[in-house]
């Protein structure tokens, strides 16, 4: 008799829990379509390639006056004195060191190509974000994730949003 009440609560629940998610209206973009899709992404991502090719080319022509002094040093090491090796080969690791830094400059995790991307990108990334967000409360949509990319959750309805609740349940409110 206990197993039947708890079967039938469970049914209940299960059919109350199904029309809650069947409320729910879902939908899913392609981030990186819609980006590619405009005019202004593309001419931004052509710009962020010139500076790109240009910031390798300048790094290239250094790493290659690096390898002159390389096979000039070589070519007159045995010629030299212990002091004038040593600077020399001071000289060279100096010279590879600043290099590196330079390509870290402009490459790296803060560098002026990620920058330069912000600048360029940001605005129109924060453009149709807003657009999608406009489009969900235009009809609706409780949710809408990104397939294409890592965003993930795009955009949610404050309504499901519970990190408050949470938080007061933790600290016995």
């Amino acid at each position: 008799m206990r197993s039947n009440k708890i079967s039938t609560l469970v049914a209940i629940l299960g059919f109350f829990m199904i029309g809650t998610v069947s409320a729910q209206r879902i939908a899913v973009v392609d981030i990186q379509a819609i980006l590619e899709s405009l005019d202004e992404y593309q001419s931004s991502q052509k710009e962020l390639d010139r500076i790109a090719a240009e910031w390798r080319q300048e790094i290239s022509k250094e790493y290659d006056k690096i390898k002159t002094m390389y096979n000039k040093y070589q070519a007159e090491q045995v010629l030299l004195s212990e002091d004038a090796r040593k600077q020399r080969e001071e000289e060279i690791v100096e010279a590879e060191k600043q290099v590196r830094e330079l390509q870290k400059n402009y490459f790296g995790a803060d560098g002026l190509l990620f920058q330069k991307r912000q600048d360029l990108v940001r605005p129109i990334q924060d453009r149709v974000y807003g657009s999608i967000e406009d489009y969900a409360e235009d009809r609706g949509y409780d949710f809408i994730f990104d397939k294409a990319g890592a965003g993930g959750l795009i955009y949610s309805n404050a309504e499901y949003e519970k990190t408050t609740d949470i938080i007061r349940r933790l600290n016995g409110n």
